[in-house]
């Protein structure tokens, strides 16, 4: 199901302007790219609320139809109030279809509950990223990209390398040398004997105390 917005020109601009958008229920953005000028427009707040629980808002294509004209767009920044739930800002850029652009897709985890390192090892999972950085042309933009745990042990560890790609997808950093072929998720012990050591060793030092005491009294 394609994404879409409505959203309409706008010349009032500066901090005053902005004030009253917001207090109108709406908010400023801005769209760039693809070599035209940056345009300003308002969206309806109600609008942009209704879509920030989709996880697809923040790396699929979306049709952003200003004034009755369509153009396809990516989310590039959003800013919100520090505590209210509204949307301060957002700004969007253009793309070509013929060109590749990056996006940041989220990491979907499965499997983690029938991993032998957790149901039989005694291990804990550890993730290191929820999303990763891809460059694709736009009919190419993965939805998210599926990370099966279910079959990793104690001590395996899944790298940026490891992961399933779709076709004509590939992963940003591996692009600049096997260094950054990062962790993304590990499976290790728990740490019960450090935590047992740090219980063990206040009781040892009270131990030792005691005999102190005794031993001065024996004198």
């Amino acid at each position: 199901m394609s994404l879409s917005l409505d959203a309409q020109l706008r010349d009032d601009m500066g901090k005053g302007a902005s004030r009253r958008l917001r207090h109108a229920k709406k908010l400023p953005a801005i769209v760039y790219g693809t070599g035209k000028d940056p345009v300003a427009i308002t969206l309806l707040q109600k609008d942009v609320q209704h879509e920030l629980p989709n996880e697809d808002f923040y790396s699929q294509v979306l049709s952003l139809n200003i004034d009755g004209t369509s153009e396809d767009v990516l989310l590039r920044d959003i800013q919100h109030h520090p505590y209210k739930q509204e949307v301060m800002h957002m700004d969007f850029i253009r793309i070509d279809q013929k060109q590749v652009v990056h996006v940041h897709t989220p990491l979907h985890f499965i499997g983690e509950d029938v991993a032998p390192g957790v149901k039989t090892e005694g291990g804990v999972i550890s993730h290191m990223m929820m999303e990763v950085e891809m460059e694709c042309l736009p009919k190419n933009i993965p939805q998210h990209i599926e990370v099966d745990l279910s079959e990793m042990h104690l001590g395996d560890i899944i790298h940026l390398s490891d992961l399933k790609l779709p076709a004509g997808v590939e992963i940003l950093a591996l692009k600049h040398g096997e260094e950054y072929d990062t962790a993304v998720v590990s499976l290790h012990a728990r740490k019960v004997a450090a935590e047992e050591e740090e219980t063990e060793a206040p009781e040892a030092a009270a131990e030792g105390d005691e005999a102190a005491e005794e031993g001065g009294e024996g004198e």
